[in-house]
């Protein structure tokens, strides 16, 4: 990243300064070389995701998803560590980023909520990238409406029995276990769910699909029939499932916000190294004030989001409170504010700009998910409101 004075920010310490150094030149090594773009089949997807989970493992990175009794590099989830780590891979690539988010969110549920043996039994491998976590919420007719979830789970002894469908499942397909929420129906609405832990290779979940996406990462649907899952494997208790997603969602949506600033500061990078480059009407695009007035307009909403991003991950950090609001506006402004510095990039580059295999056409694709996943850019707007009012 050309610009690192915002890690002279008071939100940080040496150690996130070290960190982001250290994963910099990492990055630029072992993850800029990579082409994580032109995947003609899952089974090259999947190789490519498979190959940079292992990277990841391999050189200690996604320890910082996980805690230090685990095998992590933490005692407890640093999320200015890890919306570091997303702005930083984000930079690079889309996959990347999404390699590690992944290991954090799919696994996060069971940091907070699970049993020691539960935790003992899962996090480690996760912290090493040689177990694959995922985080199955959204169903075919319920995706910002999480009290719809129609997914059923009933007791039958010292199991539960889960029928359903959930789609939209990032590493459906790939992952080793899934964080899983259903309805048990202890109370209607939100409070009738419950999250449970259901290895891959359960005969009653079935991968139905693999969904393509424009920004391809490893995407699918889940098919339980029956599928039979020991009561101990729940996390939290029965009909907590709504807290777990919420507590799981209010530290994993900041980060979102921090691999938005990685696609919008190499967007930057991308549109100024065109703008020295390239003459029109007998000079460099830069110098005409249009041109000038765009890229001061990217460095406003880049600084901004930041402040906004790591003013969340400070404040969950240091004080241990719940973040809604904050993490909300994190997410919002930054992934909004992405989106308008990339459309920018791409209208410097002109006709480039939409040409396959080019960087800004690459990041126009890659933004545009995260504007819904974990709570579209409206649900923010109404999360945002009921806390303010609620204040």
């Amino acid at each position: 990243m050309s610009d690192t004075t915002f890690l002279d920010w008071p939100f940080f310490d040496d150690s996130h300064r070290k960190f982001a150094a250290d994963l910099t030149a990492w990055a630029e090594k072992e993850i800029a070389p990579l082409q994580d773009d032109n995947h003609q089949t899952n089974e090259a997807l999947d190789a490519s995701f498979r190959k940079i989970t292992n990277k990841l493992g391999a050189a200690g990175w996604l320890k910082y998803t996980i805690p230090a009794t685990y095998g992590g590099a933490l005692d407890k989830f640093d999320v200015r560590h890890m919306a570091l780590a997303r702005s930083i891979l984000g930079y690079h690539t889309g996959l990347a980023d999404f390699a590690f988010a992944m290991q954090g969110l799919g696994s996060g549920s069971i940091t907070l909520f699970g049993t020691e043996k539960i935790k003992q039994k899962y996090l480690p491998e996760v912290g090493t990238g040689k177990r694959i976590p995922a985080f199955a919420l959204s169903e075919p007719a319920c995706g910002s409406d999480v009290a719809a979830i129609s997914t059923s789970a009933e007791r039958d002894g010292d199991d539960y029995v889960i029928n359903g469908v959930k789609t939209w499942i990032s590493n459906a397909g790939i992952a080793d276990q899934y964080v899983l929420f259903a309805r048990t129906g202890d109370a209607p609405g939100a409070k009738g769910l419950s999250a449970f832990i259901i290895d891959a290779n359960n005969p009653g979940l079935t991968v139905s699909e693999r969904i393509d996406v424009i920004a391809p990462h490893p995407l699918g649907t889940l098919v339980l029939k029956n599928c039979r899952v020991p009561a101990s494997h729940m996390l939290g208790k029965s009909g907590e499932g709504f807290k777990v997603a919420m507590t799981t969602l209010d530290i994993f949506r900041t980060t979102v916000g921090g691999a938005a600033l990685g696609f919008a500061r190499r967007a930057m990078d991308e549109a100024i190294a065109r703008a020295k480059s390239r003459e029109a009407f007998g000079q460099k695009i830069g110098a005409f004030q249009i041109i000038q007035s765009k890229i001061g307009d990217m460095a406003l909403k880049i600084d901004a989001s930041a402040l906004l991003v790591f003013r969340s991950a400070w404040v969950k950090d240091t004080q241990g409170i719940r973040v809604t609001r904050e993490s909300s506006m994190a997410k919002l402004y930054a992934t909004d504010s992405a989106q308008e510095v990339i459309d920018d990039a791409v209208q410097i580059f002109g006709g480039m700009g939409v040409v396959s295999g080019v960087t800004v056409e690459r990041l126009y694709r890659e933004i545009r998910a995260l504007r819904i996943y974990e709570g579209t850019s409206e649900i923010q707007k109404l999360v945002i409101a009921s806390q303010v009012m609620a204040d």
